[in-house]
């Protein structure tokens, strides 16, 4: 559910029209409902209301600090995977003992500046980041809390760049070696095994691989019990899925329900890090109508959003539901829906039954709250766009829009 539908002939946000916002704020821009945000996660926490839990909103979804400020008033966490995401959760306020580490390639500094930081725990990702994490917490005089990320091998059934628990990934450490090294971690005199954790994958529509992943998860855990590793919390990940087109995922008390079913018994702080679920559908990203165009096989819309400003489809061929700002009319025609980019892969939507438009109407690309402006960038020297949000008739401006200043700030041309 989100709350941005018609009122009379105006799509809304809450309690504010599309089209004065667009007036006001200019486009392309990116509009978050606080009303949905405030849902989502209340929905999602309450639905494992019978036990010990945290919810550590993934910061990689959407990184802006008022998004995440909003998260940590409503008893959120956050899952980082870098140190600038835990200078965001810090600046927004998030407490270090609701901040857990995940990623890969963790850096001696960004390790450094976790550690001093205090977080409840790194998800370790191999045996060499536990060694390094290791090494520095000594240099420290610090204990670092951990748990070990566990591949799992499991298919999580959605797009390959997003699939994250199979062997072939990069992520995690193999089930099969896993207990080999906890026992290592064991013998570290400034690790401190907190748990185990363990992420799939992004926008699953299915509870059986989650279900799957439970009970090889279920079985590692009791083995470590039987080692004297005893598992204070077991962090399930997040990638549950959201409505973008046809997709029917669990709602999350469907989801809950399997997951407390799998692991009745345990006596462990259970830790999810939804990121799409909670935010995806509060956000659109409005743009505006520049030109139409008509080929000999083909016609276009040509707007002022590119890829820059939302890749998704450019990157994964992802479905985005596009909505006329005005109600629509009933004459429709077969559209690509193109950005002003220097490349044939800027695209919003191919081949798209949209009603029919004219330059200096407003299009919202919708359910672009998740993963939208965090993969933004500036390609083609575009400043990238504001970020408003909304709560019931106002609105607010979290995030300016660059100003071409902006591109060039930190460049510098040598005396040469």
């Amino acid at each position: 559910m989100h709350h941005f539908c018609y009122q009379k002939d105006q799509l809304y946000c809450e309690n504010i029209a599309l089209r004065e916002l667009a007036e006001a704020v200019g486009t392309p821009c990116y509009v978050y409902s606080y009303a949905t945000l405030h849902q989502h996660f209340t929905v999602f926490d309450k639905a494992f209301a019978e036990v010990p839990h945290l919810i550590c909103f993934s910061v990689k979804s959407n990184s802006n600090i008022a998004i995440l400020n909003r998260i940590g008033l409503l008893g959120g966490g956050v899952d980082i995977v870098s140190g600038g995401e835990l200078y965001r959760a810090r600046k927004a306020g998030i407490p270090a003992d609701r901040i857990v580490y995940s990623g890969v390639g963790k850096t001696v500094d960004e390790i450094d500046y976790a550690l001093s930081e205090g977080i409840l725990m790194f998800n370790i990702e191999s045996t060499q980041e536990l060694e390094a994490i290791a090494g520095r917490a000594r240099s420290l005089g610090r204990k670092a809390r951990i748990a070990l990320r566990v591949n799992p091998d499991v298919d999580p059934k959605t797009h390959p760049y997003i699939s994250t628990g199979m062997k072939k990934n990069k992520f995690g450490i193999d089930i099969e070696n896993a207990v080999k090294a906890y026992e290592r971690a064991q013998d570290l005199e400034h690790i401190e095994i907190l748990g185990v954790d363990c992420h799939i994958g992004s926008q699953l529509t299915e509870i059986a691989p989650f279900v799957d992943t439970l009970r090889r998860l279920r079985v590692l855990v009791e083995r470590l019990d039987r080692i004297g590793i005893p598992v204070r919390y077991l962090d399930l990940g997040g990638g549950l899925g959201i409505v973008y087109d046809q997709e029917a995922p669990p709602h999350p008390r469907e989801y809950a329900q399997a997951i407390l079913e799998e692991l009745n018994g345990l006596s462990c702080t259970l830790i999810f890090e939804p990121g799409r679920v909670i935010v995806g559908n509060a956000g659109v990203l409005l743009s505006k109508v520049l030109y139409t165009k008509k080929t000999a096989i083909k016609n276009f819309i040509i707007v002022d959003a590119g890829m820059n400003d939302l890749i998704r489809p450019s990157f994964y061929g992802s479905y985005h539901q596009i909505q006329t700002v005005e109600r629509p009319g009933s004459e429709t025609r077969i559209v690509d829906v193109v950005g002003p980019i220097c490349e044939s892969g800027d695209f919003l939507a191919r081949d798209r039954e949209l009603p029919v438009v004219k330059s200096g109407d407003y299009l919202a690309v919708m359910s672009a709250g998740a993963y939208s402006f965090s993969m933004g960038s500036n390609y083609n020297s575009r400043p990238r766009p504001p970020e408003v949000l909304v709560k019931g008739d106002q609105y607010f401006i979290i995030r300016q829009r660059e100003t071409w200043d902006d591109l060039v700030r930190g460049e510098t041309i040598p005396d040469f």
